[in-house]
């Protein structure tokens, strides 16, 4: 009996795709010299999109616990560990429409994204449209209370 291949979705593809639309869409704020709403929707994207890195590092790193790469496991939690923290922290930027702050963050993710080599940019507004609105609804309205 041959060995059985997983081909269809796992962890490390999802992780890939997310760091692909963030490296893509930091490029693409970089170049934008105006703070207008297609712009929040692109921050609050990257937020998803860092999100979405997050949620898959413990799906890898328990792959390579359960073939005993306990020391590989940690070193992808360890590589990774920073962007949940991240996200929610330019999330509360988003929401408190903070943007003056929001480029300092941004220039700070571009070395965790560097080696990503983007020679076509393949994410386009439909991917990031609504995004701040959805962002914006995951958090408690204070002036409601």
């Amino acid at each position: 009996m041959g060995r059985i291949v997983q081909t269809g979705d796992t962890p490390a593809k999802r992780r890939n795709m997310h760091r692909r639309s963030c490296a893509e869409v930091i490029r693409l704020l970089a170049q934008r010299h105006t703070v207008d709403d297609e712009w929040a929707d692109m921050v609050a994207f990257l937020v998803f999109s860092l999100r979405g890195i997050a949620d898959t590092i413990e799906g890898s790193a328990s792959a390579w616990d359960d073939r005993n790469y306990w020391k590989k496991a940690e070193a992808l939690r360890h590589k990774w560990r920073w962007t949940r923290g991240k996200a929610d922290e330019i999330a509360r930027l988003v929401v408190d429409e903070q943007w003056h702050r929001i480029s300092d963050e941004l220039i700070a993710l571009i070395p965790h994204f560097q080696d990503v080599t983007i020679s076509s940019i393949t994410r386009g507004p439909d991917w990031w449209v609504g995004a701040r609105k959805a962002l914006v609804k995951e958090f408690p309205n204070p002036e409601a209370s």
